[in-house]
């Protein structure tokens, strides 16, 4: 769940960025919460894949 909760944080402070004017921290920002949201979504994977032992 912290990996959820990062990617939470960094999604808000891109809003808030790109409210705010600046379009290129805000690219940057979510650019980071789409790689944290693609690792979170392959690890639930694994963790479904291998945790029916």
């Amino acid at each position: 769940m912290v990996l959820v909760r990062w990617i939470l944080i960094f999604l808000i402070c891109a809003l808030i960025a790109s409210l705010f004017g600046f379009h290129d921290m805000a690219a940057g920002f979510s650019e980071i919460v789409r790689v944290l949201l693609f690792v979170f979504v392959v690890l639930l994977i694994i963790s479904l894949f291998f945790g029916r032992g």
